[in-house]
Parts: C-alpha cells; structure tokens; sequence
C-alpha cells in the first residue's frame, strides 16, 4: 500500500490578504453593475489603518469608491471599537488609472495595427490548470475543502454574534489527511488560528473551536482517537488583521484554488474583469476538469492550456487523469476540444462571465461552491462529453 499525508489550508475573510482580495472583488463588481465591459485590474494593499488601491480601470461606471471600499470592509467585520484597521476610520489612496491601450486593442474584438484578426484575444500571455478529482461531493480534493469548511464555520459563528462573541475576522485553517492507495482515509491534525478579543482563556477558546467547529463541520468518520488538535498554537492572538500583518491581493492563490493538490499557473483571480486569462481561463478548465470527473471519464483529472497575449486560440492544451481516466487521455482531450471552447470571448459566453458575482468567489475557494451564479461548477457538460468520447 501507498501511503503519505497531504496538507492544505484556508484563510478566513478577516485575514490580510483576504482583505484586500475582498476589496479588490468588490470594486470589480461595483464596475459591472453598471458597465458589463468594464476592464478592471484592481490591486489592494491593507496595513494599519490605510488602504491602497491601485491598478487599470476602464469603465463608464459611475459610484464612489471609498464607499465601496468601507461597506466591503465593514462586511468582512472591523467595526469592533478596539480594531485599529476599522471601517469607518480607514485612510484610502486611490491609484487607479486607465488601462493601456496598447493592451485594449489586443484584447478589443476589432482589428488593430499589428493585430493579426479581429477576435477578442487573451487579455495576457500565461499558463492556467483546471483540477477535479472524486474525493469529496464538491468533487474537490478533501484537505482543502474540509480546511474550507472550518473557516467558513468559524465566520458564520462570529457574524451571528451569540455563540462566540469574542471572536474576531482573521483567522487561519488546516487539515492534514492520510491518503492510502491514493484515497483519502483518515484526518491526521488539525490546525486553526483564530483573532479573539484580549482577556479570553486559551482553554475556552481551544475547547470551543475543537466542540463547536471541528467535530460539527468535519466527516465524523475521519476523526479518530489520534487525530491531533492544534488550536492558536501560539498561545494568543489578539493583534491579527491588517493591524498585524500587511494584505495584498492575490497572495493565497493555493487557497483559492485546489489546496496545492492541483497545479497553478501562478496568476491571481481577485480584482481581474473575464477578458483576463488569468481568471476566466482558470474557471474553464476547473468547468472542464470537473465535467470530465463528473462523466465518470476519470477519478482525477487536470488540465492545463496556455495563451498568448492578444491571440484567441490557445498555443496549448493538456489533459492528465493520473492513471484513473477510463478512456486515454487523447481520446478525453479529443472529446474536451469537440465540446468546449477555450477563445476567451467563448469563455466569457460559456459561462456567462459578464454579471457582478465575483465578491461571491472572494472566500474559501473559487471552487467546490453550490452557487448558481458560479457557473464554471456546473457540471451541464458531462453527458456530451461521454458522448464525444465515444
């Protein structure tokens, strides 16, 4: 038998970088509201009591984006009178500026000098991996979800404001599992770091967060006797948020996507409007991957496929069921090409990219949701996919 234990982690909405992701998200969708072809490209810093944006926005949207910026703060949950980071009190720098036409007219669909056709082009050259395996119903890998599970647990606890009252917005999750013959069977530890108001035993918070979060969200069939507890290893953390640590967008890429289970090709989701490849092409090829895995085609699958900037094709595209696909891979890939298309207009069409939804993308994965509006979770395509493969 093959064994070994893989790790994954979440972050709560509270935490830095989240923050900032937040922001980032909140400001895209505040453009779309009012200009579906908005392009944003919105990055966040946080630190103290400042808030930085910065970045390329062209849209006809009109709205005020210190507001947008408070109220997505104050929806995370700083507005406790002892944080230094609080949404009514926040100093915001706006550095937004247009985007570069040279960039527009590669990714405009209409000819331009120098541009080969007509077709809107990937908003930027870049590598980007889809990933579906059957290990949990979201038919996402378990370490990642159940990490997941913990941090969105701990948030509705907090924002209901009776069971813990001394909770606070940062927080961070893991989960280590033991995979036997490549499935997974047991939850070796537990690891969760949670922001709490100062005076709080270690003793009330550590029994709370292993009763009321762990053993109420968890697979009781994956605790054992020797699963370990982890529980604010440090001993206290009452500082945590921007106040602690500094927040930048698109710096929990892992968290956002598969765990580290499945590859990344290293670009950020958060603040990016569909006609940039870094975002909507990930969505495509988690769609893809999970219909491929859905059609029972293969008990894991990745793919991977890569653009240029400004071209409309993709210059790539790779499929790997790791040894469980029930067909070869070429014969998969075949069947991908026939029923899906990976032009970025196409995507954008495919999965109805073009609407306000991305602030319900922000936390705890971009993947493995049970939300309409996230499109790219459907699994709509795996009967055509048997179909083509046949």
């Amino acid at each position: 038998m093959s064994t070994y234990i893989f790790s994954s982690e979440s972050v709560g909405e509270g935490h830095p970088d989240k923050v900032a992701d937040t922001i980032s998200d909140a400001i895209l969708d505040a453009c779309l509201v009012q200009d579906p072809k908005s392009r944003v490209a919105c990055e966040t810093f946080v630190k103290s009591n400042i808030v930085v944006v910065g970045g390329e926005i062209t849209t006809k949207a009109k709205f005020n984006y210190e507001q947008v910026i408070r109220d997505a703060v104050r929806s995370i949950g700083y507005v406790n009178g002892d944080d230094v980071f609080h949404a009514d009190t926040l100093f915001i720098n706006n550095y937004l500026t247009g985007q570069s036409p040279d960039i527009a007219q590669g990714v405009d669909a209409k000819k331009a000098k120098g541009k080969k056709h007509a077709e809107q082009g990937a908003g930027d050259q870049g590598i980007m991996f889809g990933y579906a395996c059957n290990e949990t119903p979201e038919l996402m890998p378990a370490p990642v979800m159940y990490a997941h599970r913990l941090g969105r647990e701990l948030t509705r606890i907090r924002k209901a404001g009776k069971l813990a009252k001394w909770l606070r917005p940062d927080a961070k999750s893991q989960v280590s599992v033991e995979y036997v013959d490549g499935k997974p069977t047991r939850i070796v530890n537990v690891v969760i770091s949670t922001q709490h108001a100062a005076g709080v035993e270690h003793a009330t918070i550590e029994k709370f967060c292993i009763e009321q979060v762990i053993k109420k969200v968890l697979p009781k069939n994956m605790l054992t006797k020797d699963t370990e507890y982890l529980i604010n290893p440090t001993g206290n953390f009452v500082i945590g948020g921007p106040q602690g640590d500094s927040g930048l967008t698109g710096r929990k890429i892992i968290v956002d996507t598969y765990g580290g289970m499945g590859r990344h090709g290293g670009g950020a989701f958060s603040g990016k409007d569909p006609s940039k490849v870094d975002r909507s092409a990930a969505y495509m090829g988690r769609w893809v991957a999970k219909n491929i895995v859905a059609a029972g085609l293969a008990a894991r699958c990745e793919i991977q496929f890569a653009y240029a900037i400004g071209h409309p094709l993709p210059v790539s595209v790779h499929i790997d069921t790791f040894g469980t696909g029930t067909k070869p891979d070429a014969d998969i890939l075949a069947a991908v090409l026939k029923v899906f298309s990976f032009k970025p207009a196409d995507i954008v069409k495919q999965l109805d990219l073009l609407r306000p939804i991305y602030s319900k993308s922000t936390n705890y994965g971009h993947f493995g949701k049970d939300d309409a509006d996230l499109t790219w979770e459907r699994t709509d395509k795996a009967e055509a996919l048997k179909k083509a493969v046949r």
